[in-house]
């Protein structure tokens, strides 16, 4: 009898281990989903499903409210006592109009995307592995709410909401990845990181300084990679993904493997991804002004110009890239899970296509200007706690390192001296942050984030002809940047229809820099300086009906100055050169965002967002003077003086509308459209339109599904910036524009018609093929300096396993 009672107890316990796991379905084809993600607030909890479509719901015991949610599938609410009532395995029903996803980019927490006052956009692994972007910042394009500017091939700068660059903020697993050296101009460190490898990506839109602090002005874009998974059951869970990509406009070679290795407490992924891409072709349909009919080459001891047997090639372009990732979790219970994680990631030297479009005196400005291996590593350590203390009940600790290099290399026609300016930056980070559920209407996020960035700039001349070597300027003085940062947010529930969330934060910032004056008289040798910022936000939701929500949103933030605002000496644009400024303060933005979605039954969804932001005290690059002169010699030219000033105010305003149609189960339809305005102040107290404030710009698409096969037929556009509405800056960029009726430089509209199909071959194969900008357009995206791909083959296989 003894024994019996025991093996019934035993029996008891596996039934209640077992009632733990559920495993998540499609409901027409009973494949497990992967990625899907259960939430909860109280209490606190996220899981996401492994290969399987297993998870482990024991994190939420006793919550009222769970959130199981997937791209295109309906998001379910229900509760841990009925998930284990339904038994072992979740069927989930197909639908695109999902009012209430989960996100986490709004304030580090998962939470409802209906329970959010700002605007927030996801990228699911499935749109990514459909659309097969070639690079991360392709990846943030195919939203169909960011625009992407490129200057080569090798590159990719977002624009969101009238703001780029160093007024974004990219992050990685929680990481801050901006840099001290993160410059005004484009920027094209996104594409470190691996498209491959994107468990969950978000763009926030609008300020997120309070949760982010400096940079995060136009919005915030959050990348997530792959988290290890473990094993539910007692099998070692192996799983994993093999792809093979061929494009033909640039002859794309790309390769990609990850595996997963879970067991009970212990799981490792390990990823590794080798792209190679020929110089791009470009349309055969559109301005002339776009070709390029010439290329140097050096032939023994000389520059020899070639002339292009195919204008469509814009040469050079080409550019290799190889990324590495390795993570380890450990999670010895309910309460802990620790997680560690490596990447690498490093780019061939690639030339700087609108570079080298310049002409002098009838022929190309350079021999060589390119861009020098993007190298990209970080170490990172995360723990997460639950455990329903005093002060907290969730606790997140993030400890990062990461270092990143870049060098740039030019040389003029004919001249054998070849200049490079190399940059390394050592970045440290340490992020704490806590969830304290106060009471049913009431949950507090507060945390404290530390930087640190090391700035080491050195340059020097090569002679080519022998080889001779001399030390030269450096881009940036050798500088510390430090932020120490301050926050809390509090969201109360009024009732199930109206909630608010408040925040507030206080951000120290401090920069030291040395001045090499070897090279240039300036009149400082060091500069030291100190500041602070108070951001805050303050936004509201509003749901009257399951079918529709009205937000609203206030919030400022701030973007401190930075080694490459206040240091850097550059050729900003023919006959100009930028010099250090050290008297700089923090810029600051004001925004008001109003939103609303609306489901119309089960065949529609619209959502419309406006916004107004001015940005005051704006650093904007002015005349200046260098020891009383305006002009001095750089690099054999008498360039005009330039420096980075707060002395300027920024205003943007725009409208984000976004449509989905269900006519069935099989045939979906969704828009995006974009329309944004800006304007900055000149010296004269006229106005310019803002650099970086893109033209109307949108997506549709028409997507067929059917069991194993999805079809879909899409347009992206970009209306047209004329003379008139280009900026002040960009009106003499002959290298980049077109020509209107007139002469003047111009950015035309522009679109492409696409076609996508996915078919799986096998349970663990699946074929995609694509053919872009099928009519062949000769096209280039606003500000950019190189033109979209032309017509484009895309075949790619994947196995899985």
């Amino acid at each position: 009898m003894k024994y019996a009672f025991v093996l019934v107890g035993w029996l008891c316990l596996l039934a209640s281990a077992m009632g733990q796991t559920i495993t998540l379905v499609d409901h027409s084809t009973s494949q497990p989903i992967n990625f899907a993600t259960l939430s909860s607030e109280k209490p606190p909890a996220f899981e996401i499903s492994n290969a399987k479509g297993q998870v482990d719901i024991s994190a939420f015991v006793d919550s009222d409210k769970i959130t199981i949610s997937s791209f295109g599938y309906q998001t379910i609410e229900t509760s841990y006592d009925k998930l284990i009532q339904q038994g072992a395995t979740l069927h989930l029903e197909l639908s695109k109009l999902n009012l209430n996803e989960v996100v986490i980019s709004g304030n580090r927490w998962a939470r409802d995307l209906d329970e959010t006052p700002s605007k927030i956009t996801t990228i699911s692994p499935k749109s990514i592995e459909f659309q097969n972007p070639q690079t991360s910042a392709d990846l943030l394009g195919i939203s169909g709410k960011v625009y992407i500017q490129k200057s080569q091939q090798g590159g990719g700068s977002p624009m969101i909401r009238g703001f780029a660059t160093n007024r974004l903020l990219y992050s990685v697993d929680g990481v801050r990845m901006n840099t001290a050296i993160f410059r005004g101009g484009n920027i094209q460190n996104v594409i470190n990181l691996d498209p491959f490898t994107m468990e969950h990506t978000e763009v926030f839109f609008g300020p997120g300084s309070v949760i982010y602090g400096s940079d995060a002005i136009g919005g915030v874009m959050s990348f997530k990679t792959l988290t290890p998974k473990l094993s539910l059951d007692s099998q070692t869970l192996v799983s994993g993904n093999a792809v093979t990509r061929f494009s033909s406009a640039n002859q794309e070679k790309t390769g990609h493997f990850d595996l997963n290795l879970g067991w009970k407490k212990w799981a490792s992924v390990t990823s590794i991804s080798y792209w190679d891409y020929d110089d791009l072709r470009q349309g055969k349909n559109g301005p002339d002004d776009y070709l390029k009919s010439v290329y140097v080459e050096r032939v023994g001891n000389e520059d020899v110009v070639i002339q292009q047997e195919d204008p469509l090639l814009q040469i050079p372009s080409a550019y290799s890239q190889l990324n590495l990732m390795q993570k380890v979790r450990f999670k010895p219970s309910q309460k802990w899970d620790f997680q560690y994680g490596f990447h690498y990631s490093e780019t061939s030297a690639y030339g700087r296509y609108d570079r080298h479009t310049r002409m002098r005196n009838g022929l190309p400005r350079y021999a060589e200007w390119d861009y020098g291996p993007q190298k990209w590593m970080m170490n990172s350590f995360q723990i997460n706690h639950f455990a329903a203390y005093g002060f907290f009940d969730q606790m997140s600790v993030r400890l990062a390192q990461q270092r990143f290099e870049e060098s740039r290399i030019d040389r003029s026609l004919n001249d054998p001296i070849r200049n490079t300016q190399e940059e390394l930056v050592d970045a440290y980070s340490i992020n704490v942050d806590f969830t304290k559920i106060l009471d049913a209407k009431n949950t507090l996020v507060y945390g404290t984030e530390y930087v640190l960035n090391q700035v080491t700039s050195t340059g020097f001349t090569t002679d080519i002809t022998d080889g001779n070597m001399e030390e030269g300027p450096a881009r940036y003085p050798q500088s510390d940047w430090s932020s120490f940062g301050l926050y809390i947010t509090e969201e109360h529930k009024f009732n199930e229809k109206i909630n608010i969330q408040a925040g507030l934060r206080y951000n120290v910032f401090g920069l030291d820099a040395e001045f090499d004056t070897r090279f240039y008289d300036f009149p400082f040798t060091e500069a030291n300086s100190t500041n602070s910022s108070v951001t805050g936000s303050v936004g509201a939701v509003w749901r009257p009906t399951e079918t529709w929500v009205f937000s609203g949103n206030f919030g400022t933030a701030f973007r401190a100055p930075n080694v490459d605002d206040m240091g850097k000496v550059f050729d900003s644009e023919p006959g100009a050169v930028t010099i250090p400024n050290p008297d700089l303060e923090a810029e600051y933005a004001y925004n008001l965002d109003l939103g609303m979605a609306k489901r119309i039954g089960n065949f529609a969804k619209f959502d419309l967002t406006g916004y107004y932001t001015i940005l005051n005290n704006a650093l904007v690059r002015r005349d200046y003077t260098l020891n009383s002169q305006d002009s001095i010699l750089y690099q054999g030219e008498m360039s005009q003086v330039q420096a980075m000033q707060n002395a300027a105010q920024a205003r943007v305003y725009g409208l984000q509308a976004g449509l989905e149609i269900q006519f069935s189960k099989k045939l979906t339809f969704n828009s995006d459209i974009n329309f944004q305005r800006g304007e900055e102040e000149l010296d004269d107290g006229s106005t310019s339109p803002s650099r970086h404030a893109a033209p109307t710009f949108g997506i549709s698409r028409l997507t067929y599904t059917h069991q194993k096969l999805q079809v879909q037929f899409y347009a992206q556009y970009q209306g047209e910036r004329s003379f008139d509405e280009l900026p002040e800056e960009e009106r003499a960029k002959d290298e980049i524009y077109a020509k209107d009726a007139n002469g003047n430089n111009y950015a035309p509209a522009w679109h492409t018609l696409n076609l996508k199909a996915s078919y799986a071959l096998f349970d663990f194969l699946q074929v995609n093929a694509g053919l872009e900008n099928i009519s062949d357009q000769r096209y280039r995206p606003y500000s950019s300096g190189i033109s979209g791909a032309g017509r484009n083959w895309i075949i790619s296989l994947k196995a899985k396993f």
